[in-house]
């Protein structure tokens, strides 16, 4: 970004020159030149070239810093006064904030040297040097690089000295435009004119909000252009450069983007179905003459921006349907008298309002909005202050602030106890094994800051944060502590005195079992007896998923081979994930054959069989499997399905046990297979060199993916009976659903085949109308032809084409084009209400000094638009339709004049 002192995602659109992409013009010198030849030459493209009157122009120099023992860089200020004819009362002095450069906390530095340009009707703008005001804005930024910054912050010179300038493309157009804002530039009118036209919504009115003021739907509407054409143009680039969205780093940046670009849009241009991906040709159009490689991946941009939209719109329905269930609670207890009845609306709470902010991508005032509707309010202090605590965990580099405080509590438990803590707390946790609920004593609670308690745990013993979550230790716990892979329970611990805790997470500290979680009622003490219930049919869950976790461990070496080795596993209620060792992916007939062998073992209903024994006992046994790399104790647990640890020990070394899942494994399973209930294997995918992943469902989850696949595959064969005209709308109903669904990995697979057949019948079928509808076009331009005024050597067209989009247009007019000569060609088009507008001048008329933007600029006089382009080609759209067979007559008389 080019100048500002600041660029949060939420201010790009909401003023006229901050943009999360831009184009960066700049020059370099390692070594040669430096301040003097800089800041001549920027003062020469500037004001001599460019034409910049220099009483708009100011610059600024580094005033110094004490603090870094840096004096002022008064040699670039004696450059400007000396070396330039700027204005004096125009070179302006400003501290490191502003005037130092810095690439990072450490490496090349120095001092900068910035040219603002005063836009302000009365050349008043000198107090707005970098005050961030649109009137007053930084155009180029030189910067001097002569120190290197050592890790304990001093500077040390450096023995060559560097140039690096940045100039923002955008802005100086928009200075050389005659503009106030880069969005009223050229730059921009083509996108703002194609979003208007897909939108069906009125014109870009370049808008502002004012501070103070309540900011109307129009410039609502105005900043949703900015928006939309700003970050469409970063994800384009960004996704034909090799970037795409993600969950972290680069690409959520680029996923924040899409999913703002997408919010603004539907709230407030209209939009319902995805359209940033339709959008991405007119940007080609513009920019994929000087950018071949954006025109070159403009296919894999459009389909990159369409799924991640479509993803977004599920989102956005989900949080909708959240904050729906929200309301409902919060009128729900103000009828029953359970909220607070003094006048003021029912109020969504600020957990609420945060979570539809950081995972459905709702920001504050968007739910603020939607509460209003439904005359609620939104406990906006408390989802600051959740806010507040979110960014704090980004910038610690959490990942997800509501598990991460949960993990990190464990981690700061078990980083600051010392071996008195642990002998103390040790937990006896063989329950975990037999049973989901024991009777047990509380050892003591241990805060936020890693402290153990003997004093009773209440919520006045936590005032400033009384909703943090705590450690609560037991003597004896039933509780499954995460490790090797499974997940720790959740659940409940209930006091004899009414007190109640809920386990969020369990984690373990050496041989202390930690239960996290929240007192949601009374208190409890140390020494109290207490009842421990796991969640049971959470925990059922995630023994079907750990069991059948061991058999696909067995499943992958006996279809892939014994080279197969565990690389990882996470079980959870919900699947189970196994990373293994494999070069290549598992094809659709291999995971068919897994899927077969596991299913046998569920139906034979095996026993699982756990034990206890030494080591080196466990290690005699064929066939055993351990995790590669992990280190055990001398004392194992041996988990074996189909055969006993006691016929194990009894023959050691009896070759048909490879046949059989024999694991070293601490997880807890269910009894038999048959409980397992269903396997469906969900994906297979890379992630690392030589190592596959693959998800799997079991019971409920395995049936739901079964059905979900019976539903598609039902609906594909209807669609496939349907008329080409309703094939569009119905396949794309269908890959959505393809896209969002959890379906078997072969199922999947063979309905991605069928729905690439039916996209292809839908290609054929566009090909053919977009061909009539061309040569119809053609038609009509050789009617046009025949009916072209000369003026002189040169010819004039205007027509219109009706029933003829932008694309029937174009191969209208470059066919007019090559056939008239010299030429000026302006062509009208209509489909449906919209109004396209193209004009198009011959090389020698634009040598002339011609130029087809001015061409459209006349004609948007006249049907209410206008559009952009370049001198030989510009494209727009208009908002009267009825006023073309006037525009018509008019603009071919304007031709005529201009050309005699």
């Amino acid at each position: 970004r080019a100048g500002g002192k600041h660029n949060d995602l939420e201010d790009v659109g909401r003023d006229t020159y901050h943009h999360t992409f831009f184009e960066m013009l700049g020059s370099w010198s390692f070594g040669d030149y430096f301040k003097e030849e800089a800041i001549r030459w920027a003062w020469q493209f500037l004001h001599e070239e460019m034409g910049i009157p220099r009483e708009r122009l100011h610059v600024t120099y580094f005033a110094g810093d004490a603090e870094d023992g840096v004096a002022a860089d008064d040699e670039a200020r004696q450059l400007w006064l000396d070396g330039t004819d700027v204005v004096p009362e125009h070179v302006h002095a400003f501290g490191r904030k502003d005037n130092f450069w810095e690439m990072a906390d450490v490496g090349p530095c120095g001092p900068c040297s910035e040219i603002h340009v005063d836009l302000t009707p009365d050349l008043s703008g000198a107090p707005l040097v970098n005050a961030d005001d649109p009137r007053v804005f930084e155009v180029w930024n030189l910067v001097f690089i002569q120190f290197d910054r050592q890790a304990d912050r001093s500077l040390r010179t450096l023995p060559a000295r560097h140039v690096d300038t940045g100039m923002g493309f955008e802005r100086l157009v928009a200075v050389l435009q005659g503009k106030t804002s880069n969005y009223d530039t050229d730059v921009f009118t083509p996108l703002m004119h194609g979003i208007a036209e897909l939108a069906s919504a009125p014109p870009y009115a370049g808008t502002m909000p004012v501070a103070d003021r309540k900011t109307s739907q129009e410039m609502l509407r105005d900043v949703a252009y900015r928006v939309v054409s700003d970050h469409l143009r970063c994800l384009s680039f960004a996704i034909a450069d090799g970037a795409l969205p993600d969950n972290e780093g680069r690409g959520y940046v680029l996923r924040r983007i899409l999913r703002r670009a997408v919010r603004t849009g539907r709230q407030y241009l209209g939009f319902t179905d995805p359209f940033l991906h339709r959008l991405v040709p007119t940007l080609v159009d513009q920019m994929g003459e000087p950018f071949p490689e954006l025109r070159a991946q403009s296919s894999h941009v459009s389909d990159v921006l369409l799924d991640e939209e479509q993803s977004f719109a599920r989102t956005l329905d989900t949080g909708l349907k959240l904050f729906s269930v929200a309301a409902d609670r919060v009128v729900a207890e103000r009828a029953q008298g359970a909220a607070s009845g003094d006048g003021e609306p029912p109020r969504i709470d600020g957990e609420t309002a945060f979570r539809l902010h950081d995972t459905y991508g709702f920001p504050i005032d968007l739910t603020c909005l939607i509460a209003e509707e439904r005359g609620l309010s939104v406990d906006v202090a408390d989802y600051e202050r959740r806010m507040a605590t979110a960014r704090e965990l980004a910038r610690g580099g959490g990942k997800t602030a509501a598990v991460d405080r949960l993990r990190a509590l464990a981690q700061t438990t078990a980083a600051r106890a010392d071996e008195a803590f642990f002998a103390r707390t040790q937990t006896e946790d063989a329950p975990k094994f037999a049973r989901a609920s024991t009777e047990s004593e509380i050892v003591g609670w241990v805060d936020g800051e890693g402290t153990l308690h003997d004093t009773p745990l209440e919520a006045s013993s936590r005032e400033n944060d009384p909703d943090a979550p705590v450690v609560l230790l037991l003597r004896t716990t039933p509780f499954y502590a995460e490790q090797g892979g499974q997940v720790g329970d959740r659940g409940r611990i209930e006091g004899s005195h009414g007190g109640r805790f809920e386990v969020l997470d369990t984690q373990r500290a050496r041989d202390t079992v930690l239960h996290i979680g929240r007192l949601t009622a009374g208190r409890l003490a140390s020494g109290e007896r207490v009842l421990a219930t796991v969640d049971a049919s959470r925990r059922d869950a995630i023994q079907a998923n750990h069991t059948a976790t061991h058999l696909l461990n067995l499943g992958l070496r006996r279809v892939l081979g014994e080279r197969v080795d565990q690389r990882g596993s996470l079980v959870d209620d919900e699947k189970t994930r196994f990373d293994f060792s494999h070069r290549q992916a598992v094809s659709t007939e291999e995971v068919e054959r897994l899927e077969t062998e596991i299913l046998q073992r569920l139906e034979a209903d095996l026993d699982v069989h756990a034990a206890e024994v030494a080591l080196e006992e466990a290690q005699r046994f064929s066939g055993l499997r351990a995790v590669f790399g992990e280190k055990y104790p001398e004392r194992v647990r041996v988990v074996s399905i189909g055969v006993s640890v006691t016929d194990l020990q009894a023959q050691p070394e009896n070759a048909e046990w490879p046949s059989y899942s024999i694991e070293l494994c601490g997880g807890t399973h269910v009894s038999s297979t048959r409980a397992i209930n269903g396997f469906r294997v969900i994906t297979e995918e890379a992630v690392a060199k030589g190592v596959r992943r693959m998800v799997a469902v079991t019971g409920d989850a395995a049936r739901a993916a079964d059905a979900a696949a019976d539903a598609l595959e039902a609906d594909l064969e209807e669609i496939a009976r349907a008329n080409d005209d309703e094939l569009a709308d119905r396949l794309t109903s269908a890959i959505d659903r393809l896209g969002t669904a959890t379906l078997p990995l072969v199922r999947r697979q063979r309905l991605q085949q069928r729905v690439a057949e039916l996209q292809e019948r839908l290609k054929a079928a566009r090909r053919s109308a977009a061909a009539d509808k061309e040569s119809e076009a053609l038609d009509a331009a050789r009617a046009l032809l025949d009916e072209r005024v000369s003026v002189g050597s040169h010819a004039v067209i205007v027509g219109r084409l009706d029933d003829a989009g932008s694309d029937e247009l174009r191969a209208a007019i470059d066919w007019l084009r090559q056939k008239a000569g010299s030429a000026a060609v302006v062509l009208f088009g209509s489909t449906g209400p919209k109004l396209a507008l193209l004009a198009a001048l011959t090389p020698d008329l634009v040598e002339a000094g011609h130029d087809a933007r001015a061409l459209l600029r006349v004609a948007g006089k006249i049907v209410g638009g206008g559009g952009g382009g370049r001198p030989d080609f510009a494209q727009g759209g208009g908002e009267k339709p009825e006023l073309v067979d006037e525009a018509i007559p008019a603009l071919r008389d304007h031709l005529v004049d201009l050309l005699s």
